[in-house]
């Protein structure tokens, strides 16, 4: 079943999404750098199960020149030798914020010991952002493009 095409249909809504993702990348550039942004948007992708989404995103960190290994071990980052503290915790917020699930104060204490307090809220809104791309793409399910 063919569905609504969204960039068109509603042009207004979609150029404030895309306007708020420039920011966002911009500010993470400034902030903790397009890696984690990069990685984070992969894993929620991952967990949301969001197939345009992860061939976007596996292509833009190739781009900025993720190793392939991160990315393929992105799925079980905790086992992984690959990624930094800053990295593990990044994707675990990802993870918690994606799921719904509870951040207690320890776990924000733990997170307070890698990010100053605007990392904080320019990495929560990048998930918040990634995981709204994620449900506006498996409403209406554009073609997944995954080109080398």
């Amino acid at each position: 079943m063919k569905r609504a095409d969204y960039f068109n249909t509603s042009p207004t809504l979609l150029k404030h999404l895309i306007e708020q993702e420039e920011l966002i990348k911009q500010q993470s550039e400034i902030s903790f750098g397009l890696t984690i942004w990069e990685l984070i948007k992969l894993r929620s992708s991952q967990i949301n199960q969001c197939a345009y989404c992860i061939a976007m995103h596996t292509k833009q960190a190739q781009q900025l020149g993720e190793d392939y290994k991160r990315i393929i071990g992105l799925s079980a980052w905790r086992d992984m030798p690959f990624y930094n503290a800053k990295e593990r915790l990044a994707l675990e917020l990802c993870e918690k914020l994606t799921q719904s699930y509870e951040i207690d104060d320890h776990f924000y204490g733990k997170l307070t010991s890698e990010f100053d307090d605007k990392e904080l809220v320019i990495l929560t809104i990048a998930i918040n952002a990634i995981n709204s791309w994620n449900r506006v793409v498996k409403m209406f399910k554009p073609d997944v493009e995954f080109n080398d």
